[in-house]
């Protein structure tokens, strides 16, 4: 898991406020659809599309 990915899932997680088992159910997916996280997130319903831009905003500033 490199640096980004785990700043990612604390944004999820502190800024997002997703459960944790929910990450878990969509990480599990992205590695194996190889997909990106958000878009399985927001695929899944656990994410609305105003959530789904907040996080690309913010991955687009680290």
């Amino acid at each position: 898991m490199n640096v980004t990915h785990s700043h990612l899932l604390r944004f999820l997680q502190e800024e997002l406020a997703l459960p944790a088992d929910s990450l878990a159910i969509a990480q599990r997916s992205a590695e194996q659809d190889r997909g990106p996280l958000p878009m399985i997130l927001w695929q899944y319903g656990l994410i609305t599309l105003e959530e789904l831009d907040r996080i690309y905003d913010w991955l687009e500033e680290i």
